[in-house]
């Protein structure tokens, strides 16, 4: 295993890893021998390689992250920044520019433009663009370009490749590793200041991995017993990558000039304490916790069930809650695209479940079965229902047995949030918050939500980092103008001043990929292209998090009650392990948050972290989550390690192969010269028979084969993830996977979802049968997308088509849906096309952002109820605008009532829908009811003005955005600064953060020829 690395490794010096088991020792001397060979004297630094050159797949490849490469700004031009406005360094805002002007250059975008917007991505640097070379170690050679400063790593062999991986990161990125660090163990207030901003996201970060410093090494120690030698392989991977992040601290140290100047603001001006190997895993757990996983609000989701039974009983309050939560609706786009045994599946799904609450008789049932096996020769049966098929995929499918779902439900009204925060200044907050009502609708993912105050809340360091999704766009070679696939995609992760993500090249020892990754876990390419591939991904969310229902005990034998801190399990009363973090700041440059302690615990069972506590039929229960890869945070190193070894990424089969072993939920692709894929990963954990984890499960339902001592357990087999390799094309947009597959409680995968804005892209296109797409109209699909307002798209064109004729209306409605009719015809685009600040059709943007929540209100209010319309809308926000509730983070329209709105309203219309709502909401399914109640919220968004619509917020109110129009501004995108470098605000678009451009047009032979 490996110990600690060594504090600050000396430039030049060449350590290596200690302490591996001894009955491993076998395995890790025949793997480390050749490695033990190269440590001998050091030759000349590694030759760069040619321009081009390792690069196999020719074709065109190409990149953009913004704001810039250099994320380090020492002390003395960044106080240049911040009190004159000069000296911001070279290479920090140069991809800036290229980025946000795109929209203005598609459609029609050109190929030779797209070098314009997207920087080159073939390997190396053309002869005479090299701005830097550089070798920290012998065993390393570094370039960086003269356009963006981009590295290119080059070791002599893997171990040179870590450390120099290590070492531009810190050069890159250091004081953000610092900070991602200090987040992932939940001590941010301590490291950087008191601010609100700080604490709540610590609060959440406890909450969903808190571990001990034991925990953290105990994660690194395992790889090479759950891994063999690959394991140990990448534990010294590791352990080289920390000496290169130590050595460049090192040299920062000293007097180089190139320390954060953010250290000395925040009072720590010697710089960071030396990395650890648990930093990592502390890196990954806050990463993965936000990117990588899905579910987990089993707690609210009751919440919510029983406020929809108090209002239409139990078995509809049953029916519609389902129907609502979107978990299996097969109106929801899905990127495998339903074959004929998908859709008929999703039919029969459909009558079963009509079935089995009571809205279809067993009698019709069986008749309709009957006709749809005569039809199609497939039964339409529970048990067909749990087989995969080339693209149906089942997954937490509804229970239909005798019974129905084995779930634990507590009694209405005896749920406590557990709190997180036992002492401090959000203890009160907190406390009322678990009393209010709807209380913990969302907490169980959020529980800092309640801290979190209004707008005028006081920033933290990282104020906003949530699970700001992605989307790729692929097309067969089938579809494109010269019979290659290509690919544009990329991932969603908000805008960060410097950036969260960072780009590099890494070269030798069998590495070879560019691309991008996250600070502090960058000893590999996470997203990015290898010698001849290509991949990125997209947040897929599956729920990997499921909730348990445990007694509490006393250990004595007393009688328990709902503050025992004892639980059943087994057989036995285990305590329950409470783990605390007491974090403690003063006042700085940085943050002048007053002097201040703050305590935070978690509850930790073998069933997971203790999150609410209840009565079931009266007796005390403790509901805990339990996520699949928690305790397992750094296992996808495994994954991510191949992808970037081209030797066991041959085709598009073998990167599944490599995806497949990674345990975060994740959408994958994959494109070369011949194929495109897609592959869906995750633990997804095996449940017991009668059991779907979409509701609090008991104790003794825990997943298949589940341990509490490893927290591994049995998980779904590879052939039941959604795939597909070669679909005429494959759209993602964080939306619903394949149908079967049910979503996490955390998204919601209605009739309507933004990947529809991919899709109509690319159908325009390929509307035709002859026609074929270009790699400049690829980037022209996703950036027309990227501008559209998926209302506008979607549901505007049903409720214009419900309103008809208004000439009998008042002026005010006749002109709101005289400007909405002509933004429908331009497109739906919010854009300021001609550069003046100000969107066109300004006016109708300004009228459908006024009405939506009017119009979501008169359409279900009536039939919900007030309590229920509110409780719903805790659940799921109704609208997840551009301007993010003040965030201004980009990405939109990822969860909302989009498709409640569209399915209800062709009900409403007499149009099919695959899987009709047990009830139909607008106007309680009267036509002209429903018309007038559009009509009467139209009325009233039209009246309201544009200071009404968009009051300055905190990022427009401030002295450098006075003058900008309201609107533009309140949807502009903000680089939030993890320091003290600012960027200005940027146009909105809906698009990655890092993106890749690219179609190979050759390969290295494939296996088998």
């Amino acid at each position: 295993m490996l110990g600690p690395a060594a504090p600050a490794a000396a430039a030049g010096s060449r350590s290596l890893p200690h302490g591996i088991r001894r009955r491993r020792l076998a395995a890790a001397i025949a793997l480390l021998l050749p490695l033990l060979v190269a440590t001998a004297p050091a030759a000349a630094a590694p030759e760069p390689l040619p321009y081009g050159g390792g690069d196999a797949g020719g074709g065109e490849t190409y990149d953009i992250l913004p704001p810039g490469t250099n994320g380090t700004t020492p002390l003395v031009p960044l106080l240049g920044m911040q009190l004159a406005g000069v000296g911001r360094p070279a290479h920090n805002d140069d991809q800036f520019r290229p980025y946000q002007d795109l929209i203005r250059a598609t459609p029609g975008l050109r190929r030779d433009q797209i070098g314009t917007y997207f920087a080159d991505s073939t390997f190396g640097i053309p002869s005479g663009s090299v701005e830097r070379q550089y070798s920290p170690r012998p065993d390393v050679t570094i370039l960086r370009d003269k356009q963006y400063a981009i590295p290119r790593v080059y070791g002599a062999d893997r171990d040179g490749v870590m450390f120099g991986a290590g070492w531009v990161g810190a050069e890159d990125r250091l004081f953000m590793m610092d900070v991602l660090r200090h987040v992932g163990r939940g001590e941010l207030s301590s490291f950087a200041g008191g601010a609100p901003g700080n604490r709540s996201f610590e609060v959440d970060q406890w909450a969903n991995a808190p571990y001990t410093e034991a925990d953290l090494q105990r994660q690194v120690e395992q790889f090479d017993d759950l891994y063999g030698a690959e394991g140990a392989r990448i534990q010294r991977d590791l352990h080289e990558y920390i000496a290169g992040v130590n050595a460049y601290i090192g040299e920062a140290r000293g007097g180089q000039q190139t320390m954060p100047g953010e250290y000395a603001a925040i009072g720590r001006p010697a710089g960071p304490e030396p990395f650890r190997e648990s930093d990592v895993v502390a890196i990954a757990s806050l990463v993965g916790g936000i990117f990588g996983k899905g579910g987990g609000n089993e707690i609210g989701a009751v919440r919510l069930l029983q406020s929809f039974q108090q209002r239409f009983g139990s078995a509809e309050g049953r029916r519609l809650w389902g129907q609502l939560a979107a978990y299996d609706d097969p109106d929801a786009p899905t990127t495998v695209k339903p074959g004929p045994d998908a859709i008929r599946r999703s039919q029969c799904a459909a009558r079963l479940d009509a079935v089995a609450s009571g809205a279809l008789s067993p009698r019709r049932a069986r008749i309709a079965a009957a006709r749809a096996a005569k039809r199609r020769r497939s039964a339409c049966t529970a048990a067909n229902d749990q087989r995969p098929s080339a693209t149906w995929f089942p997954y937490q499918r509804p229970v239909r047995a005798a019974g129905g779902d084995r779930a634990v439900l507590p009694d209405p009204g005896s749920l406590r949030t557990q709190a997180i925060v036992t002492a401090g200044p959000d203890r009160s907050a907190q406390e009322h918050s678990a009393t209010s009502r709807g209380a913990g609708l969302r907490d169980a993912t959020e529980p800092s939500r309640a801290l979190r105050g209004g707008p005028g809340l006081r920033e933290g360091l990282i104020p906003t980092l949530g699970p700001s999704m992605s989307n790729a766009l692929l097309v067969s070679g089938r579809h494109t103008d010269d019979g290659r696939p290509l690919a544009v995609f990329g991932p969603q992760v908000s805008y960060f001043a410097p950036q969260i993500l960072m780009q590099s090249e890494l070269q030798g020892g069998g590495i070879s990929a560019r691309g991008a990754s996250f600070p502090g876990i960058n000893m590999y390419v996470e997203l990015g292209r290898g010698t001849d591939y290509a991949w990125s991904a997209t947040s897929a969310g599956q729920d990997i998090i499921d909730s348990f229902a445990l007694p509490l005990c006393e250990p004595g034998g007393g009688a328990p009650t709902t503050a025992s801190m004892s639980y059943r399990y087994q057989g036995r009363c285990r305590p329950i392990e409470v783990l605390r973090r007491t974090n403690s700041w003063t006042p700085s440059l940085g943050d002048a948050t007053p002097a201040g302690t703050q305590t935070m615990e978690a509850q930790r069972t073998a069933l997971g972290i203790v999150r609410a506590r209840g009565t079931v039929a009266g007796k005390p229960y403790a509901f805990t989550v339990l996520r699949s890869t928690y305790m397992h945070e750094v296992d996808s190193a495994v994954g991510f390690a191949r992808f970037n070894q081209p030797a066991l990424i041959r085709d598009v089969r073998s990167f599944v192969d490599a995806a497949s072993h990674i345990g975060y939920t994740f959408n994958w692709f994959y494109a070369d010269d011949r194929d495109i894929g897609y592959y869906n990963s995750g633990w997804n954990p095996k449940r017991q028979p009668g059991t779907t984890g979409q509701l609090p499960m008991a104790a003794d339902d825990a997943w298949q084969g589940y341990d509490p001592a490893t927290l591994l357990s049995q998980r779904e087999p590879q052939a039941n993830h959604p795939q597909v390799i070669d679909q005429d094309y494959i759209t993602s947009w964080n939306n619903r996977q394949a149908q079967g597959f049910a979503g996490g409680d955390n998204n919601l995968f209605s009739s309507v979802f933004r990947s529809q804005l991919l899709d109509r892209q690319l159908d325009l296109r390929l509307a035709s049968g002859d026609r074929r797409i270009a790699l400049p109209e690829a980037v022209d699909a996703m950036s027309v997308a990227s501008t559209t307002d998926l209302r506008g798209q979607e549901d505007l064109p049903l409720a214009l088509d419900l309103l008809g004729d208004v000439s009998g209306e008042d002026a005010t409605v006749r002109g709101a849906v005289a400007a909405l009719r002509s933004w429908q015809h331009d497109g739906w685009h919010r854009i300021d096309r001609d550069d003046d600040g100000r969107y066109e059709h300004a006016d109708a943007i300004r009228i459908m952002d006024a009405w939506w929540p009017r119009w979501v209100a008169a359409q279900f209010g009536p039939t919900l109820g007030t309590a229920l319309l509110d409780d719903l809308r805790d659940f799921h926000e109704i609208d997840n605008a551009p301007n993010n509730h003040g965030a201004h983070q980009g990405s939109a329209y990822q969860n909302g009532w989009y498709g409640y709105v569209a399915k209800d309203l062709r009900q409403t219309l007499g149009r099919r829908v695959r899987q009709p709502y047990a009830r139909t909401f607008c106007g309680g399914g009267d036509r002209g009811a429903c018309r007038r109640a559009l009509i009467d919220s139209l009325r009233a968004a039209a009246r309201l003005t544009t200071a009404q619509v968009y009051p300055r917020d905190a990022v427009c109110a401030k002295k450098e955005n006075a003058a900008l129009d309201p609107q533009w501004c309140f949807d502009a995108i903000l680089f939030r600064p993890l320091g003290g470098a600012t960027q200005p605000l940027m146009d909105w678009q809906n698009r990655p953060t890092y993106q890749q451009v690219v179609q190979f047009r050759a390969h290295r032979t494939r296996p088998g020829g």
